[in-house]
């Protein structure tokens, strides 16, 4: 027999987890030292020894190079041993019916080969009633490897020890895997310890009885500076818990099958003053050693994943024959299609990483969720800072996990209903092209109507919760800077002494951006006042009443509007005769809307006869277009008793006034102004009343 060493490099594809040379020369010790067990009841406990020794790749160069010597007291590489050494895909182990071995193909030797430049076994062992020698010395130039390659001669000492020696790592592996990696610090005595308790506990602890009072030694050296750490049977934690769980198989259309396949999740919490550990771990696992690291499917952070969880690091190791049957033959990953949903057939009589996790996710959660975590903490804070309700989390089908973050849940909501609003609207276009290319005179024709109509009935729901919510954020930002403007308490109205604050731009920029008009910016807030002022015709905020316009093209006002606005107020106020109403508003059916701001310092009732004349003016100018006139003064503060012909809201929050609206020269009535003094304060009370409604409509009512 022979073992091709290009071919199965090139065959047998590199491990790039660069502790796997750890875990295999291991992993071999241990099924030596049970062949050995299994022929010898009086074997003394499993002792194995890592010395690892870094040495400067080049005299200019810091980087480090690795020579790793593992030494067991196995049986040795006795003649079976050896066979199954030069068999690519051995099944040696297999046919043992040893407890506890682990079932392979050989493949760990590949990885090796892999690694390192050079190979050499050194074996004791015990044959015929007497000791031999075996010894193997492999370096890079050679091809093959066959039961030829090995010496055996009778050996000198009387005792049962293994040696395996891989010494200088591959140049094009050192710079895929190892470049710019501190290996001192990771083949450290802990660093090394803290690895195999975790990546080798779960076989550990089942083969304790057997391995006895077990010893793994490490010791690394660098030059003159060593140190060592060891890990004894004593070290190996008690299981917290244990679960078992049975997936089931699901036909092609998702029902659920007789046959499944049996889980165990077996978890460990170590308390942290007493293992050295870098981090939690949560991972798949093949042959009682770990696979596949999901510890960041469930811890989302790497401050979660690299600390403690109340005061323990907890270690979730998944296990199952059926990952044994299908882990590949690096034992990295497994042969498992990610959803059957969109897998072949002959992948979806497996089960997926997805129906996997569905019924796992749920158990890992509640092992490692501290006692005092509350998912709902969660769903409150999304609900109040999001506007997205504990209905929409659940529709969407978003797991809420010990470290998740609003934004992180938030995004995941938006994502979910933005994937199904796409594929929603993408088979109603389709159903649309087939009905359009059918004959309206067929039955199937009013078949596809009838899909059509449900499939928009089903989509509605997706589309108007997702609007929805964001329409509630967006206005709950909005009145909540409106009320820091209204207090000053904005960062921008922190201003120091001497210089002046803009608090009624500030306010008036809120409501509409100054300067402009709804053609200029359809992005505006004028529903804070009143919802349905943001569906008038026209918008104009501080710009020239002269270039409005209606959509035939004409003028709303004479071309002197502008100037005969100016003359008024030049009259009532000095160096204000740029000023114009702040916000006005304007619908074809003859109404008007004025909005004056006041500044929170500035008393409204100075400012009364505003409105009136604004609406005087706009009424004479607008050649009787505009008859209907809605005035609002909204400020802060304001002196009552100078409130003539006002009367007060039955709440007592603000007043009102209806007067009519009267050409003073030759008396004639040119409308009616219904006018409304509001503090700032209960605008912003009255918005998020009506904004209630909608949260309602998402429950998010409290």
């Amino acid at each position: 027999m022979t073992l091709d060493i290009r071919g199965s490099l090139k065959n047998t594809r590199i491990n790039t987890n660069y502790y796997v040379v750890i875990d295999e020369l291991l992993s071999n010790a241990i099924d030596s030292y049970l062949i050995r067990k299994d022929a010898e009841d009086n074997a003394p406990s499993f002792e194995v020894y890592f010395s690892i020794e870094l040495f400067n790749k080049d005299l200019a160069d810091q980087s480090h190079d690795l020579k790793i010597s593992c030494t067991d007291n196995g049986a040795g590489l006795g003649d079976e041993q050896m066979k199954a050494f030069v068999t690519k895909d051995t099944s040696y182990k297999d046919d043992l019916k040893i407890s506890g071995i682990g079932q392979c193909k050989g493949s760990g030797r590949i990885q090796f080969l892999h690694y390192f430049s050079k190979l050499k076994i050194q074996s004791t062992f015990l044959s015929g009633g007497g000791y031999k020698l075996r010894s193997l010395n492999v370096d890079s130039n050679k091809k093959e490897i066959d039961e030829d390659s090995f010496q055996t001669s009778i050996s000198q000492d009387q005792e049962m020890v293994t040696t395996i020696t891989l010494d200088v790592i591959k140049s094009e592996v050192y710079e895929k895997i190892f470049l710019g990696k501190n290996l001192y610090a990771e083949f450290s005595p802990e660093a090394l310890k803290s690895h195999v308790l975790i990546s080798c506990l779960q076989r550990l602890v089942s083969l304790k009885e057997r391995l006895g009072e077990f010893s793994i030694r490490f010791k690394t050296t660098l030059g003159e500076n060593s140190s060592e750490s060891e890990l004894t049977f004593e070290e190996l934690p008690i299981p917290t818990s244990e679960e078992l769980l049975n997936i089931y198989y699901h036909d092609i259309y998702g029902n659920i099958l007789s046959s499944f396949e049996s889980f165990t999740i077996t978890h460990y919490q170590l308390d942290k003053d007493q293992y050295n550990l870098k981090s939690n771990t949560i991972a798949l696992c093949a042959k009682s050693s770990i696979v596949e690291n999901i510890t960041k499917r469930y811890l989302k952070t790497k401050t979660l994943e690299n600390n403690p969880v109340n005061n323990h690091y907890h270690i979730l190791l998944v296990e199952s024959q059926y990952l044994n049957e299908n882990v590949n033959e690096q034992r990295d990953a497994f042969n498992l299609p990610q959803d059957n949903a969109e897998e072949s057939s002959f992948l979806s009589s497996m089960l997926s990483f997805s129906e996997i996790y569905s019924e796992i996710d749920d158990v890992i959660i509640r092992m490692i969720e501290p006692p005092d975590w509350d998912r709902q903490d969660i769903v409150r804070n999304v609900k109040n800072r999001y506007g997205i309700s504990a209905e929409m989390i659940s529709e969407a089908n978003v797991r809420i996990t010990y470290g998740d973050t609003e934004e992180k849940v938030v995004k995941r909501v938006l994502s979910s209903y933005q994937d199904k609003i796409i594929k929603d609207t993408s088979e109603i276009f389709d159903i649309r092209e087939k009905i359009e290319s059918s004959d309206p005179s067929s039955d199937k024709f009013r078949e596809k109507i009838n899909e059509l109509a449900w499939k928009y009935t089903s989509s509605i729901k997706s589309v108007d919760m997702a609007n929805l919510s964001q329409l509630v954020v967006r206005r709950t930002a909005i009145l909540q800077i409106l009320q820091l403007a209204i207090n000053t308490n904005l960062n921008i109205q922190n201003l120091s002494e001497g210089n002046r604050r803009k608090d009624e731009e500030i306010i008036h920029n809120i409501f509409f951006p100054m300067r402009t008009d709804s053609i200029e910016s359809e992005d505006h807030d004028i529903w804070i006042l009143n919802e349905e002022y943001q569906y008038f015709d026209y918008i104009a905020s501080d710009i020239a009443l002269s270039k409005i316009t209606w959509e035939d093209g004409s003028n709303l006002f004479a071309d002197d509007i502008d100037d005969e606005l100016s003359k008024i107020l030049q009259i009532n106020y000095q160096n204000n005769s740029s000023k114009r109403p702040d916000i006005a508003i304007f619908s074809k059916e003859g109404s008007a809307i004025i909005i004056e701001f006041k500044a929170p310092n500035v008393s409204m009732d100075a400012h009364i006869g505003d409105l009136m004349e604004y609406s005087q003016l706009l009424a004479a100018k607008s050649n009787g277009k505009l008859k209907k006139f809605y005035g609002y003064l909204i400020g802060k503060t304001v002196n009552v008793n100078r409130l003539t012909g006002y009367k007060r809201f039955p709440s007592n929050r603000g007043w009102f006034n209806t007067e009519d609206i009267i050409e003073h020269s030759s008396g004639q009535r040119l409308g009616e102004l219904y006018s409304e003094i509001l503090y700032y304060d209960d605008v912003v009370d009255r918005a998020n009343k009506r904004l209630e409604v909608y949260k309602k409509r998402l429950n998010l009512h409290t």
